[in-house]
């Protein structure tokens, strides 16, 4: 079987297709023996800094970073912008847009990021997670409130921020012609949804479906990333036209799914570390990650439309978690090739 490389081979699992071995995904391309199946690439055309703790987003939410979440940042729950979705049009700040180049910027990025397009598949996406900002602009409950009181409201609020970035991502798509178009929104506990079928079908499918419309028209696969509980939604994201949804954590019926959605759909996911965390960590047993792994790859390889992203995240500076998973990322890489019997003869 000749060599293919990891973008391509990655790419056969949209619409369930069927790679040459099982994909390894990562969400912001952490190389392996020099393999990166993905790589994440957007314009910063705004200047955010909320991936660093006491950052702001477009919109001006504060992130802070937490110990426990490896220093991750979050929203600062400590600080409200939007207290009455009412008010939205008055609270809300549209961000003043720069004369922005964007393909000097493809060409900064392209160094920026990395990237080898022959090696590894760009992910762009347009830039707004609906729920997620909701909830930073008003805090999780208030935001929650704000989608059972009045609904009307927050797709207005949702809907004008479309229509200020929609220009400009209908722009870059064209520039930086990405290979997947990565969406992202976490709307799902781990056992349920924040909210209902109808609030989803009412409020964020429509919005959705304008991001993911500039992808349908080109033909560009759209992956969705959405944490926890996410089956109720699937076929309204199918609909929309998502082709890879990822985690895919084990709250979901993966084989249900991959059994419903056939030829439509790709998983990533099916590696939840509850599932792979030893019980007396720190301590651990090599040959029982390795086995977890494998285990993992052979319920959900059949048939294809699958690929795996195992990461566990510990409190920041866990001296043990590193090595945890570099061989959980050995044992995905070698396995991975197995199971369907890849060579690179």
């Amino acid at each position: 079987m000749a060599k293919i490389s990891p973008k391509d081979n990655f790419l056969k699992i949209a619409y369930g297709g069927m790679p040459e071995y099982i994909p390894y995904f990562t969400m912001m391309g952490e190389p392996y023996l020099g393999e990166a199946a993905t790589k994440m690439m957007n314009p910063n055309i705004f200047n955010e800094t909320h991936f660093v703790d006491g950052g702001k987003d477009m919109w001006g939410v504060t992130y802070r970073a937490a110990e426990g979440t490896n220093n991750a940042t979050m929203p600062d729950t400590s600080i409200i912008l939007l207290h009455d979705i009412e008010d939205w049009e008055k609270v809300v700040k549209f961000p003043e847009v720069p004369d922005i180049d964007f393909e000097m910027q493809y060409q900064k990025d392209l160094q920026f990021f990395q990237v080898d397009r022959e090696q590894s598949a760009v992910m762009s996406g347009p830039g707004l997670m609906p729920f997620q900002t909701l909830v930073g602009l008003m805090g999780f409950a208030d935001g929650l409130m704000a989608l059972y009181e009045d609904p009307d409201s927050v797709s207005d609020m949702l809907n004008a921020m479309v229509d200020f970035l929609e220009p400009l991502y209908t722009k870059y798509i064209d520039i930086y012609k990405p290979d997947i178009w990565y969406m992202l929104d976490d709307t799902c506990a781990k056992t349920a949804p924040f909210f209902s079928v109808e609030t989803y079908r009412q409020v964020f499918k429509p919005v959705y479906d304008r991001m993911a419309k500039p992808a349908r028209e080109r033909g560009i696969p759209i992956m969705f990333h959405n944490c926890g509980y996410v089956e109720p939604f699937i076929q309204d994201m199918v609909d929309f036209g998502v082709s890879i949804l990822e985690p895919m954590q084990n709250s979901n019926d993966l084989m249900k799914v991959k059994e419903q959605y056939k030829g439509k759909l790709g998983l990533i996911g099916g590696a939840d570390w509850a599932l792979v965390m030893p019980k007396n960590y720190p301590e651990y047993d090599e040959e029982e990650l390795r086995q977890k792994v494998r285990d993992i790859i052979d319920l959900n390889a059949p048939g294809g439309g699958y690929g795996i992203y195992i990461w566990p995240l510990s409190y920041f500076g866990d001296p043990v978690i590193k090595e945890v998973n570099r061989i959980l990322r050995d044992e995905c890489h070698w396995y991975g090739r197995k199971v369907y019997g890849y060579t690179e003869d």
